[in-house]
């Protein structure tokens, strides 16, 4: 059955232009000023926005392994909510994917589960212990790339065997950088005014970017491709920026959080801690400059739910992670966009073109034999970030309560809703959008 999706605004050409688009067999058939209804199952967007759907380059679904805190269910249908598309889930799983047996553990929970499409990381070390190398290469061809999440690779020559690999199989290293030498034991927030304020262990910003710095030597020598995962400090930024200037394989993601809050925005509660913690305002500055100016390729949400228990104990004994998914594009517009520091078609190309371009992943335009994954957005809807409607298990976010001016209102993967769910158009039926995150008219569970 054709599906057709009339009187929106398309993002197309970097820019918006009201066209209709229409769709069958997961792919996007036609787009045009105008197409016809016959035979379509009709969608009316009542001047919508229509983007490419979104990619997260950086999620945690925790199963295998960790399934009480996310499932490859429940994080998907989060995804789905918040209008991603696609996600690449990071391999501090149980089993740890570093050979493809293991691996195939996590692949089979995907075909089964997930609604949107999940492209898995291998790991770069084995169980994520930076003794040896996983099994790169057996790997290389179910993966988008390899991280050791969680933990930084200690070892220089580690990271340059992992590279040289890498490399040669032409997959990129997508790298936590975190220097254990420079950690204080303990921390718990950014070593600055708050920490000092309230007797709270700082963590130094140098344990990130000496090793951002380590590896861009690194990247010289061996010419891999390299991801620097959750940028938050000024210094990574500025190295990230000059290598980009040399010409090396560089790029790197940001998060809502690193972008839109700094440590004066902190309070005593488990859902402002994570790791990178949220630094200064100085380098939330430099991070919304770097987007701009492009050194910050992308914008990934670092979604890392925990159980309630877990984010209950305060800024000292909570684990770090926070979510992300089902509130990310609203703050990023209300924050961002509304106020004038970044426009939106920066932030569009950070979460639908960027990361696909980056990654190899298909799709990030919206033109005739893509794959119509869409996402459907209002831009002028009033609401409350509230993590008790999240459908992901966790609910630790620092942005709860706060008022947004966005909504994502439909998400499409190879064509079929998938948010809201349960919504299936009959042929020749009209679904009228009305208001933001509310259920389209005339929609049918």
């Amino acid at each position: 059955m054709r599906l057709l999706l009339t009187g929106g605004s398309v993002f197309c050409g970097g820019g918006f232009q009201p066209l209709d688009i229409a769709v069958s067999e997961g792919r996007i058939v036609s787009v045009s000023p105008r197409l016809p209804r016959d035979g379509a199952a009709v969608i009316e967007l009542n001047h919508h926005f229509i983007v490419p759907g979104f990619v997260d380059v950086h999620v945690h679904l925790r199963e295998p392994g960790f399934s009480y805190k996310e499932t490859i269910a429940s994080g998907p249908a989060a995804a789905a909510a918040g209008g991603y598309t696609a996600l690449c889930a990071m391999p501090n799983l149980d089993p740890v994917p570093d050979s493809p047996d293991r691996l195939q553990v996590e692949l089979e929970a995907i075909r089964r589960d997930a609604r949107v499409h999940v492209y898995p990381y291998g790991a770069i070390t084995q169980g994520e212990k930076g003794e040896a190398l996983a099994d790169m290469e057996a790997l290389a061809p179910s993966v988008p790339g390899f991280s050791d999440d969680g933990r930084g690779v200690q070892s220089r020559e580690m990271m340059r065997r992992a590279m040289l690999l890498a490399k040669k199989l032409d997959r990129p290293i997508v790298a936590h950088c975190e220097d254990e030498s420079l950690l204080t034991k303990g921390w718990c927030v950014h070593d600055g005014e708050f920490a000092k304020r309230h007797g709270l262990p700082g963590n130094d910003p140098a344990s990130e970017w000496r090793q951002v710095e380590r590896d861009i030597r690194l990247v010289r020598e061996t010419g891999c491709r390299y991801h620097v995962c959750h940028v938050s400090t000024k210094e990574s930024v500025a190295l990230i920026r000059a290598a980009k200037r040399e010409g090396l394989p560089v790029t790197c993601e940001t998060g809502p959080h690193y972008l839109c809050l700094c440590d004066g925005d902190l309070e005593d509660d488990g859902r402002f801690k994570m790791n990178p913690p949220i630094r200064s305002a100085a380098d939330r500055d430099a991070l919304v400059e770097g987007l701009l100016d492009g050194t910050v390729d992308c914008v990934a949400t670092d979604h890392a739910p925990h159980s309630a228990e877990e984010k209950a104990r305060g800024l000292r004994g909570s684990l770090n992670g926070v979510v992300g998914l089902e509130c990310a594009f609203p703050v990023l517009y209300t924050e961002l966009v509304k106020t004038g520091k970044v426009p939106l078609e920066t932030i569009l190309n950070a979460l639908c073109v960027n990361p696909r371009r980056i990654f190899g992943l298909p799709g990030g335009t919206i033109a005739e034999g893509q794959p119509a994954d869409l996402t459907v957005l209002d831009l002028d809807h009033e609401g409350i970030v509230d993590p008790a409607g999240f459908r992901s298990l966790g609910r630790a976010t620092p942005f709860a309560g706060r008022r947004v001016n966005a909504a994502v209102c439909m998400t499409l993967v190879d064509g079929n809703i998938v948010f809201p769910e349960g919504l299936k158009p009959s042929e020749n039926g009209v679904i009228g959008i009305i208001r933001g995150c509310d259920r389209p008219e005339g929609g049918r569970a």
